[in-house]
């Protein structure tokens, strides 16, 4: 299916998304992009859908051709304080406010966000795989935050984050079993399964 280029036909409409909500370590990171109307790529898609490898091929070709486009992390601290979902919307307003052209509407990936400086905006479920600019906040947010996940794997190597960029996976699981947690995780996350309780 081809990705529609617009959902409200206003020159600059700001497509926004977020990665890592349902990670149990780093931050959660969007993107906002807006793309030119006349914008056409044949790969971009829904960041979850495509390869590292056609993620990293697009980013720059997003970067370049974006009218604006800008990226935000919220790290765990905050998101102990104030919750993973208004950290996501907080994510996506910290990156539309750094973008260096203010946009006429705004369209989110998702059903829920909050309004941002009296901007019209429109949230749309499964967005990234319907409209161009979502589907590029997609791959900017995750190819960002996969970046800062590998950066900070160097210092603990023990979780493999490098692999699994901080998701639940039962590897993951098992080196915070056995290890214990760091400053990079979500301590109001479920770090484990409840049989194998945790001392914070």
């Amino acid at each position: 299916m081809r990705l529609k280029s617009s959902f409200s036909n206003l020159k600059l409409e700001c497509g926004t998304d977020e990665a890592g909500r349902g990670c149990l370590a780093g931050p959660v990171t969007a993107a906002a992009v807006i793309l030119p109307l006349s914008f056409k790529n044949s790969i971009l898609n829904d960041s979850k859908l495509l390869s590292e490898k056609k993620r990293e091929h697009l980013k720059p070709i997003i970067e370049h051709e974006a009218v604006a486009q800008s990226y935000y992390h919220i790290f765990p601290n905050d998101i102990d304080i104030i919750n993973i979902l208004n950290a996501s919307i907080l994510a996506m307003h910290k990156s539309i406010s750094q973008l260096k052209k203010t946009p006429e509407f705004i369209i989110v990936d998702g059903n829920r966000f909050k309004p941002y400086e009296n901007i019209p905006f429109e949230t749309i479920i499964k967005g990234d795989s319907k409209y161009l600019s979502i589907a590029a906040a997609s791959v900017l947010a995750k190819t960002h935050r996969d970046k800062y996940m590998e950066r900070i794997h160097e210092e603990f190597p023990m979780y493999n984050w490098k692999q699994n960029k901080g998701y639940p996976t039962k590897e993951h699981r098992e080196a915070i079993r056995k290890y214990g947690i760091t400053k990079y995780h979500r301590k109001s996350f479920r770090l484990l399964p409840e049989q194998l309780k945790l001392e914070l």
